[in-house]
């Protein structure tokens, strides 16, 4: 952050990644707060030296800002106030005469969550552009965060005797369908729920239970189970006739579940007829992303949550919202082709048979199914106990001689470019128009124009000045 970033960030409101406190003579209090909010979510800046007093901010300086620094880093570096080594970053400015002191604090990684000072009473987390403590209910989310791969290999109260059977039967059969010559094939039902690590000794695991499963069982070991599956007739709750067409919350094993949902979702999407070395292609590549997102939500979900792992289904989208958050930045795990499942039992047993991508996260296949198919990118949200896939839905045009996709990507390429243009000349007429009303002129949702802004500024086409409330667009020429 250099001078100039600095004073604008000055001039503005409220941002997530910005705190500042007067510390004149000494180091706040509540500094320890806003190290422990950045460093369990995003990261951020903390700034010494100047004052707020409602929307306005005042250079005050830093009286001893060489004391200052080496008493705040070598706090934070000690690891006598903190449970966790801080790496800090300090910048010096000198603005109207006066010192200031900012200091960058990284973001922890998942596994090294939570940050807290004194107690594990003091975690804080950085909700708009405030710190907030947390609930017991978090911190235990980012418990289980650290342990990733570790919950559900614990061993469950449960036996054989607890698992449905037949949707081990069924599960064989598949195996050995897309496994032919396997040679866990030979095994009985006992040792082959023993390779895939369902059993170990006399004790069904938590993976495997969730799994294979009787309900009962499930509801006994697992209070919160359940899989939320929800059609919306509509782009939203509100706008719909009803609340939904259809909901299934489903308290079946993990491996039903996958073919109850699925079911539901293959008449969701448009499935073109196409032909594949001859033959009909019933697997095209949009169909692979969907079953990839499905799929992943159930191998990544933190089933020991108070949140219900979740499918809605939009007129104009499709939702998989999974509770627990991703293991890195989608950014890196989509450069490294990084994959850690949160649950490597479920993981294992869905890529035994062919339901999910053998190598990496699985990302890829979504991103370039879907893309391929729509001409536009699943968008993936997310914070420190959730991630959120989102895929938009368009209709494919089914030309003979052309490619899937191909029609539909062409379409949505000239609707996009149509809609930017009309979104650049409303901005233009009204720098503070919002998005419901850009969403009333041009025709679309609100959720519409919120992805068309953040392509138009990850493009550079538009930038945020100010705030979301009271800030305004900038058309970039």
């Amino acid at each position: 952050m250099d001078r100039e970033e600095f004073i604008r960030k000055l001039e503005d409101i409220e941002w997530e990644d910005f705190e500042v406190k007067e510390a004149r003579d000494s180091i706040p209090k509540s500094s320890w707060e806003t190290v422990s909010s950045f460093s369990n979510t995003a990261g951020g800046w903390l700034i010494f030296g100047v004052s707020k007093k409602g929307r306005s901010y005042t250079i005050v300086g830093v009286s001893n800002p060489e004391k200052i620094e080496q008493d705040f880093t070598t706090v934070l570096r000690n690891g006598t106030k903190f449970n966790k080594r801080i790496d800090v970053r300090c910048e010096k400015y000198d603005i109207e005469g006066k010192t200031v002191l900012a200091f960058y604090i990284p973001p922890k990684p998942v596994g090294e969550r939570p940050v807290y000072f004194n107690s594990q009473k003091n975690t804080f987390i950085r909700t708009g552009s405030g710190d907030q403590k947390t609930t017991q209910e978090e911190i235990d989310s980012f418990f289980r965060a650290s342990s990733f791969e570790e919950k559900d290999r614990e061993l469950s109260s449960c036996t054989i005797d607890n698992l449905d059977m037949e949707t081990v039967k069924m599960y064989r059969n598949m195996f050995a369908n897309v496994n032919p010559g396997h040679r866990y094939l030979s095994l009985d039902d006992r040792a082959f729920l023993e390779k895939l690590r369902v059993l170990r000794g006399e004790r069904v695991t938590f993976g495997g239970l969730l799994l294979f499963g009787r309900e009962e069982a499930l509801a006994d070991e697992t209070p919160n189970y359940g899989i939320d599956y929800i059609e919306i007739g509509g782009t939203s709750y509100e706008g719909a006739a009803t609340r939904y067409d259809y909901r299934l919350l489903s308290e079946r094993n993990v491996f039903l579940t996958f073919f109850d949902i699925y079911e539901r979702l293959m008449r969701k999407i448009e499935i073109p007829f196409s032909l594949k070395m001859g033959v009909r292609d019933d697997d095209p590549s949009h169909v692979q992303a969907i079953r990839e997102a499905l799929v992943n939500l159930l191998m990544h979900s933190d089933y020991f949550s108070a949140s219900f792992p979740r499918i809605r289904v939009f007129s104009d989208r499709i939702e998989f919202f999974n509770p627990g958050a991703l293991p890195k930045s989608i950014d890196i795990i989509l450069k490294e082709d990084f994959t850690m499942p949160r649950n490597p039992i479920l993981a294992k047993a869905f890529r035994f048979v062919k339901l999910a991508e053998d190598m990496g996260s699985g990302f890829h296949r979504m991103i370039n199914g879907w893309s391929g198919f729509y001409g536009v990118e699943p968008e993936i949200t997310g914070d420190f106990d959730y991630y959120k896939i989102t895929f938009q839905t368009g209709k494919y045009s089914g030309k003979a001689g052309e490619r899937p996709g191909e029609t539909t990507q062409k379409t949505t390429q000239k609707t996009t470019q149509k809609t930017t243009q009309k979104i650049l000349e409303l901005i233009k007429e009204n720098p503070y128009i919002t998005r419901k009303e850009l969403a009333e002129s041009i025709g679309i949702t609100e959720d519409g124009i919120k992805y068309h802004l953040a392509r138009m500024k990850e493009r550079g086409s538009i930038k945020r000045i100010g705030p979301d409330k009271g800030g305004y667009w900038e058309v970039v020429e």
